[in-house]
């Protein structure tokens, strides 16, 4: 009889104990993604605790619940994108992205190498600044034209800055001329993955004939670099 009442006893007191952690391990498994499966064993374990509790044994179940926290893992997310949103140069563009990037880039080119007009000393870099101002505009022309029998957007011009008043440094040309060879080996790298990716044919043309004059540029440009 005193045996039984034992039993009784103790099987009363692992119930509580389990009841009484059971926030916890609500806690626990709430959080756990609904992609990320149970730990291998938890619940086994769980069972077998409570199966196996003696006098003493209380703190169990809790210290495992606060196991199952602490070693939980998280999904990560496998695409991550790069810094800003931008796509990395090469890589293909749907077309209105490369409308947009191309446009963008093209306005730069021609605000750069007008603005640097004034300021270059060497007679040859300004006759290459006046060549990228015209083909540019061009070029930029020929695209804002394609995009708009589409109906696609073509980004608002911005405001220039000023150019910087004053004569230019000493060594003005020459990173002049490295800005200029960076931006090209950009816009080539651009202009070939759509020429050859591209999903709209007249967009795939455009860069194919654009492409040459681009990599005239640079063959100009590096021709003068220092």
């Amino acid at each position: 009889m005193i045996r039984r009442k034992l039993r009784s006893l103790s099987a009363s007191v692992v119930v509580s104990a389990v009841a009484l952690t059971a926030p916890a391990w609500a806690a626990s498994l709430s959080t756990i993604d609904n992609a990320q499966s149970v730990p291998d064993g938890a619940m086994s374990n769980a069972t077998f605790a409570a199966d196996s509790w003696t006098a003493g044994s209380g703190t169990l179940v809790p210290v495992m619940a606060a196991e199952m926290q602490a070693n939980r893992s998280y999904p990560i997310d496998a695409e991550t994108p790069e810094a800003g949103g931008a796509p990395a140069v090469g890589k293909p563009l749907n077309d209105i992205a490369f409308v947009r990037v191309a446009t963008e880039n093209g306005r730069k080119e021609v605000n750069s190498a007008r603005d640097a007009l004034p300021q270059l000393k060497a007679p040859e870099l300004k006759r290459i600044a006046e060549m990228l101002v015209n083909d540019h505009r061009s070029a930029n022309a020929r695209l804002a034209q394609i995009a708009e029998a589409k109906q696609w957007p073509v980004p608002a011009p911005s405001v220039p800055a000023a150019p910087p008043s004053g004569s230019a440094n000493s060594d003005f040309d020459d990173r002049w001329t490295a800005e200029m060879i960076a931006g090209h080996e950009r816009s080539i790298a651009l202009y070939r993955a759509q020429a050859s990716s591209g999903e709209d044919q007249d967009l795939r043309n455009y860069a194919r004939d654009t492409l040459p004059t681009i990599e005239h540029h640079l063959a100009q440009l590096k021709s003068l670099q220092k």
